[in-house]
């Protein structure tokens, strides 16, 4: 089907169901008291489930400057989300680690997922969610990603 005059352009759809998904997410995660969530913090909660790391790792990662990386953990860390514990390999350094906040405000968030999409199916249909899925899967792959920020989430 093609779009009219009048449609607004795939990217306008695109960018608005993310702001939305966005105001939704932040406003879920505030109601459960963690109304302090950046919008990078997302990044780092992303890497650090996966595995701790140093600050160096972490900017590696997310393929931003060391400072850049301390400072946002800096930042996490004097709100409670990130703590720095001593690597059991290496003595001198340290590793980011989730605080037990750190992992309370990420089970919320993966909550706030799961009801999200449920709500999907309930309005749309599971088929139409899987089509969703796929298409933008297939269009946010990791080798299609420009932005480093965007290619450390997966």
């Amino acid at each position: 089907m093609a779009s009219t005059p009048q449609d607004p352009d795939l990217g306008i759809l695109l960018g608005l169901a993310y702001e939305q998904f966005v105001v939704e997410l932040r406003t879920a995660l505030a109601e459960q008291g963690f109304d302090d969530m950046g919008r990078s913090d997302g990044y780092v909660f992303r890497c650090l489930t996966k595995r701790p790391m140093n600050v160096s790792e972490l900017a590696e990662r997310l393929e931003i400057s060391k400072q850049g990386a301390a400072q946002i953990v800096d930042d996490m860390r004097q709100r409670g989300y990130v703590e720095r514990r001593p690597d059991p390999a290496d003595g001198r350094a340290k590793l980011l680690y989730l605080t037990e906040r750190g992992n309370a405000a990420l089970a919320a968030a993966r909550r706030f997922h799961r009801n999200r999409e449920q709500r999907l199916v309930r309005e749309f249909g599971s088929d139409a969610l899987s089509t969703l899925r796929a298409v933008l899967g297939a269009v946010a792959t990791e080798e299609r990603l420009a932005d480093p920020q965007l290619r450390a989430l997966f």
